[in-house]
């Protein structure tokens, strides 16, 4: 690799002029690589830089749904962290910002002196367009909302399959207004004559947003990229993840001895499963009861994992000293940090009964490390901290092994079924870490879980008694901080208030309301009014995710 790409590794956006990247088109059009290109893999890999658009994920997931594998990565990620992701192709997200903002984040100059494809998505086409010598400015008309694409350049790969006009989604204001040189048109909208733009060397810029569900054709367009463009095979498949996740953890662990944390979900199941298929007998599998499961919920998920899994596991009930960890405590923020300080001090503790014990493993998905803000996604802003990301301690004497950190919950799921784990155990709906803890708005009292227990309970009978379990991804109940004044029996009541939350999502990165019906509304409501001390009112939840959360805290 040349000495030139080597000195812009550690260089941002923000210290390199615009003349380099001049210099660097100019070189691109001309036949001399700079970078030799990298041994095909066994993974094949398409890089999503990320510049904050709030879409990212959606990127992501659009690529692996092409059955190939995506990473997403801060704009100054080195490109040495990039080779090693065996890279056929890069997409650049969009973002908030403009690209003549002072301090405007940049694509580093190995995007292009990689020679591999790139897509430049709305930002990520102006970036492209600002780098190679082309001009960006803020535009007459905005463009926000539907929009419909005519078709310019019918032998344009990215359009294979598609017809010549249809509706795409814009998000914009700043506009193109002269394309870099060796660049054309090849797709227009009534106010962006430029609105996809490509050349030769397969750099292509998209204004619109194809991984939205609001541009339909939006899938055959990245199909096309992926697969076409970039010459990728799709095999990312559930069965080669297995494969490849039991050798990692075969070289991850060698020698040393793992406990597991089982939750009852889906997550830890298969992240248990999957170390035991590699280490075996070196894995000890503790369920810690943190005394803010639902009702019934320990006997249920001992029985169901003692059925299915035929491996070691530890039952610890810590139920008091989480609610004495938590007395007093009401900041979301706190809760989270004290649950995941709690456990990592339980299993320190267990695991010192078992000897020595090197490793310890978690079913952390990639949704948990973006809301956590990690430091792969520098530009992503903190939601709040997930209990076993944000929420670990930074003197834990264990080494993580999280198989599953880079995976979205509908592909947990798809690995669950290929590894044979049972439908209840695969379809069960996720349960926070923090459990109720974070369902109870305020301070955690033993009378106050007893009471969200009892609610709880209600809205998932119900939900099951309709045929709803599957379809949702969540049903759940939030005991809030409000009371409010009623009539019983001719009583006055001051009681507290149920919220329920019943949401519908493909990965829990966005989520919908699920449109519930007015009966089965009225079912739960009487039910928990009637059935639930304490409690005289319920209300329900009809935010989406995004502005709201899925969880209350």
């Amino acid at each position: 690799m040349g000495s030139e790409l080597e000195s812009h590794r550690i260089a941002t956006s923000d210290d390199i002029e615009v003349s380099t990247y001049l210099e660097l088109a100019k070189e691109l059009r001309g036949e001399q690589a700079v970078v030799e290109p990298k041994p095909p893999g066994e993974r094949e890999t398409i890089v999503v830089i990320d510049f904050g658009s709030q879409y990212s994920m959606l990127i992501a997931r659009r690529v692996r749904e092409c059955h190939v594998y995506c990473e997403l990565v801060s704009y100054d990620t080195p490109w040495d962290k990039i080779a090693s992701l065996n890279p056929k192709g890069v997409i650049l997200s969009g973002g908030p910002s403009s690209v003549y903002d002072a301090g405007a984040h940049l694509p580093l100059p190995y995007i292009y002196e990689s020679h591999l494809p790139v897509m430049g998505i709305c930002y990520g086409m102006q970036a492209i367009v600002f780098q190679l010598g082309g001009q960006v400015s803020s535009g007459a008309k905005h463009e926000y909302g539907h929009a419909i694409l005519h078709i310019s350049a019918e032998d344009c790969p990215l359009f294979a399959g598609l017809p010549p006009s249809f509706p795409v989604w814009m998000s914009h204001g700043d506009q193109i207004m002269e394309m870099p040189p060796d660049f054309e048109a090849l797709a227009y909208t009534e106010n962006a004559p430029l609105a996809v733009i490509g050349n030769d060397s397969s750099v292509f810029g998209l204004q619109f947003h194809p991984e939205v569900v609001h541009t339909p054709q939006g899938k055959v367009i990245f199909q096309n990229f992926v697969l076409q463009v970039c010459g990728c095979q799709g095999n990312w498949t559930s069965a080669n993840f297995i494969a490849e996740s039991i050798d990692e953890i075969k070289r991850q662990v060698g020698n040393g001895r793992v406990v597991c944390a089982l939750s009852g979900g889906v997550d830890s199941a298969v992240t248990a499963t999957l170390i035991d298929r590699a280490v075996g007998n070196k894995l000890t599998c503790l369920f810690i009861n943190n005394g803010l499961l639902r009702r019934e919920e320990p006997e249920r998920v001992l029985k169901v994992f003692k059925r299915n899994l035929k491996m070691d596991i530890v039952y610890v009930d810590a139920a008091d000293r989480f609610l004495e960890r938590l007395q007093g405590v009401t900041d979301p923020e706190e809760k989270r940090h004290l649950i995941g300080n709690e456990f990592i001090e339980v299993f320190e503790e267990e695991a010192a009964k078992l000897g020595k014990v090197d490793f310890l493993a978690q079913g952390t998905l990639y949704p948990d490390v973006i809301e956590s803000a990690s430091t792969q996604t520098k530009v992503a802003a903190k939601i709040k901290s997930h209990h076993n990301v944000g929420g670990l301690p930074s003197n834990m004497k264990f080494t993580l092994v999280e198989p599953l950190r880079y995976l979205f919950k509908d592909e947990v799921r798809e690995v669950g079924l290929a590894l044979g784990l049972p439908e209840d155990m695969v379809w069960r709906q996720p349960f926070p870490g923090p459990g109720l803890a974070i369902r109870i708005i305020g301070e955690v009292t033993q009378e106050k879980l007893e009471i969200l227990r009892s609610a709880d309970w209600i809205v998932m009978n119900e939900t099951k008694r309709a045929r709803l379990y599957r379809q949702l991804w969540q049903s759940f109940a939030v005991l809030t901080d409000v009371k409010s004044v009623g009539v019983m029996g001719d009583f006055r009541t001051y009681g507290y208030l149920i919220a329920i939350r019943a949401i519908t999502s493909d990965d829990a990165m966005t989520a919908d309301w699920a449109r519930l019906s007015y009966d089965l509304l009225a079912r739960i409501s009487d039910r928990i009014v009637n059935e639930v001390p304490n409690v005289n009112r319920v209300v329900y939840d009809i935010t989406s995710k995004p502005p709201s959360t899925i969880e209350w805290e």
